[in-house]
């Protein structure tokens, strides 16, 4: 008992000076880091933007190229997010709760776009939809257009950013397990009311974390959507495009209002993603308080 007693005042017993100096030093080398290459950049793109005034600022953003880039930048995250907000759940139920023949080829598959550079993704698309591609001939013959085009920037944006969804989902599903979906189909519910109300509720946190991220990149694509968008003005620009395309035409002004814009999404995405970790562990906290009472 003595023992025990000394150790706890041993673990207990404030850290020595040379252990709060180094800690104390690691956590100014921490902050001057993340100061000197995130808060830094991130500062100097809105200087740049209000450097000229609001009116300037708001004048540039209102331009048609950069509305334009907004609208199609918007309509890709709209259309590619869903749909790997779809995929991830149904590759995630599949991986977490069912043996299948090519489980860990799948599993290995969903990693791919997070080990491919973006650009290669672009390429390949090219490679099988462009005028010289697999079925390129098919669709230029159909008045089909996919390279160069809305629909490639749609596919090239859905491929980097499918991952994230699912990769938040499959760990979180195996760890918790299916006694309560079991337990609903032994009470009779049918597989689509155990989904809703059941699975659904379970993972809204993962999965609300993982679109978000995804619309995070959704938005930020650049490498893949880059190859696959032909830069045409108006048509297949996005936000990412038209800053590069504003600042090498020295455009600087509108170049980093576009910029700005971007990180202020990013910055919003960056607080939604504390407020849902907070959320998750707040819930998490309750239901161990729960248990224990």
């Amino acid at each position: 008992m003595r023992h025990l007693i000394r150790l706890r005042a041993k673990i207990e017993r404030k850290p020595s000076l040379p252990a709060r100096t180094a800690r104390l030093a690691l956590v100014i080398a921490a902050i001057a880091f993340v100061s000197l290459f995130l808060v830094l950049p991130l500062a100097s793109v809105f200087a740049q933007a209000f450097s000229q005034g609001w009116r300037v600022y708001l004048a540039a953003i209102h331009t048609g190229e950069i509305v334009d880039a907004l609208k199609l930048t918007g309509l890709v995250a709209a259309i590619a997010v869903p749909l790997n907000v779809v995929f991830g759940i149904a590759s995630s139920w599949a991986i977490a709760r069912f043996d299948f023949i090519g489980k860990k080829l799948l599993v290995s598959l969903i990693d791919i776009p997070l080990a491919v550079s973006p650009v290669v993704a672009g390429m390949m698309y090219v490679e099988v939809f462009g005028l010289h591609g697999w079925f390129g001939s098919w669709l230029s013959n159909h008045n089909l257009h996919v390279i160069f085009a809305v629909p490639g920037i749609v596919l090239a944006t859905i491929f980097v950013t499918f991952p994230f969804v699912a990769r938040e989902l499959i760990p979180f599903m195996q760890a918790q397990g299916s006694d309560e979906e079991q337990a609903a189909v032994v009470l009779g519910a049918r597989p689509f009311s155990v989904f809703w109300r059941v699975t659904l509720p379970n993972i809204k946190w993962p999965l609300l974390y993982g679109t978000i991220l995804a619309a995070a990149r959704s938005i930020g694509e650049f490498g893949a959507v880059s190859v696959v968008s032909g830069h045409i003005r108006g048509r297949t620009v996005t936000m990412p495009l038209a800053v590069e395309m504003l600042y090498n035409e020295f455009n600087f002004t509108a170049a980093f209002a576009a910029a700005s814009l971007l990180s202020f999404a990013a910055v919003i995405t960056l607080i939604v993603k504390k407020a849902i970790e907070l959320s998750t562990e707040y819930q998490r906290s309750k239901a161990e308080q729960g248990s224990n009472e």
